[in-house]
């Protein structure tokens, strides 16, 4: 991936921000080492993110053939934590999604846990996180296998996205959670919508992760493939506290159209804790970051550097799931996925409206297209076209890796 690769929290638009996350971690990550302990995942994300656009990764020498002109161009470390090298990834993962995307509303659903959790998720991330999107999933399956709500069983389409963090980077673990507005019949005889602005209660759909949820972590103990640091009388007094809780879905206003749905979530699947363009100062004794709007966080580095490492995934966790209509195994023609969609489409049918306007064609990109091309649609960024006599006479020559031992180069 191309060293100018666009910041995903910024679009890939705007100027390069003054301060970035690598630039802290340059800085300020010797002083952190003296006093915490690193894990190796920790230690080689850190490396990653620290090395990434720098000579230590290699890269290309871009000369101009007309004009003489020479610039590096080094490499990205496609380190998922990292805010610089998601926004292609991003681009592609949505165009993926809209080849799949159903043309019904559709609903944004946020699942929390209580804050009595938020320990055992700390000691064992990968199980806890992996029983939160999965009984949050289960738990919008069984609302719509009940006739009450939707009048019929189907069977709808989820993707579920982990996020860890709130605004100031505090450990918050929720799962974002998007819905189509009804679900095809159990028997795929037909498509049942849900009404326009209602899927399911919001405190029953709780009621019900909660269940699930709780279930789920009692067995994973029981089977010790969860470690408890509680005593036996302080968990069994946290679990009446967590069954006496109500536990919190937060549903947001359904989105406006099918592709707006995969655009704006689009922004949460490869969005990391903190963003380049969040981030004001540093004076070497606090980090000042934006939170929402105008608002901002001051923080010391040490501080700052221990609130983003714990928001780093457990290795090979996956943090995007479908289900439902989503998962792999109904994607595919012949598939019901494919199904629902000829169903939607044959009650859709309607006589044309001479008086309404027709409505543009969404721009969509081909799946096959190179990095460099990705990188000229999302950006205008031409890297074939030289900046000094503006010909497109650009030759690329590739520049040695010289990685070694963990150090801590600066930024070019």
């Amino acid at each position: 991936m191309h060293a100018r690769c666009p910041d995903v929290d910024r679009g890939g638009a705007g100027p390069r921000p003054g301060l970035e996350l690598a630039d802290i971690l340059r800085r300020h990550l010797d002083g952190y080492r003296q006093s915490h302990a690193l894990s190796l995942s920790e230690q080689a994300v850190l490396r990653d993110l620290i090395s990434c656009r720098t000579a230590a990764l290699g890269g290309h020498m871009d000369t101009c053939t007309a004009c003489g002109f020479e610039r590096p161009s080094y490499n990205s470390c496609r380190n998922r934590h990292f805010p610089k090298c998601q926004a292609l990834a991003q681009a592609r993962w949505v165009e993926a999604r809209l080849d799949r995307i159903l043309p019904v509303p559709h609903f944004h659903l946020v699942f929390t846990l209580p804050s009595d959790l938020r320990q055992l998720c700390r000691q064992s991330p990968a199980i806890m996180f992996d029983i939160r999107l999965k009984t949050a999933a289960a738990s919008i399956a069984t609302l719509a296998r009940d006739p009450k709500w939707l009048g019929a069983k189907v069977q709808p389409g989820v993707t579920a996205v982990l996020h860890t963090w709130t605004r100031k980077l505090e450990f918050h673990p929720h799962a974002h959670c998007i819905v189509t507005g009804g679900g095809l019949a159990l028997d795929g005889s037909r498509w049942v919508a849900a009404k326009p602005d209602f899927l399911f209660p919001v405190r029953v759909l709780g009621a019900l992760f909660r269940g699930k949820f709780l279930a789920a972590l009692e067995e994973a103990i029981r089977d010790d493939a969860l470690r408890d640091d509680l005593s036996d009388r302080a968990a069994r007094r946290r679990r009446r506290r967590l069954h006496k809780t109500n536990w919190i879905v937060y549903a947001k206003r359904p989105f406006g159209g099918p592709e707006q749905v995969f655009r704006y979530l689009g922004r949460y699947t490869h969005r990391v804790a903190i963003s380049n363009a969040r981030l004001v100062s540093d004076d070497g004794d606090l980090i000042v970051f934006r939170t929402r709007g105008s608002e901002t966080a001051s923080i010391p580095p040490a501080d700052f550097i221990g609130r983003f490492l714990q928001h780093l995934l457990p290795k090979r966790f996956v943090k995007i799931r479908h289900f439902g209509l989503h998962a792999s195994t109904n994607v595919g023609e012949g598939h019901r996925l494919e199904s629902a969609r000829a169903l939607i489409a044959a009650s859709a049918e309607t006589p044309p409206n001479p008086d309404q306007a027709p409505q543009a064609p969404s721009r969509r990109l081909a799946p096959d297209l190179t990095w460099s091309v990705l990188l000229l649609v999302l950006t205008g960024d031409d890297l074939t076209l030289c900046p000094n006599c503006h010909q497109r006479t650009i030759v690329r020559q590739p520049l040695p890796l010289t990685r070694g031992p963990p150090s801590y180069p600066a930024r070019p």
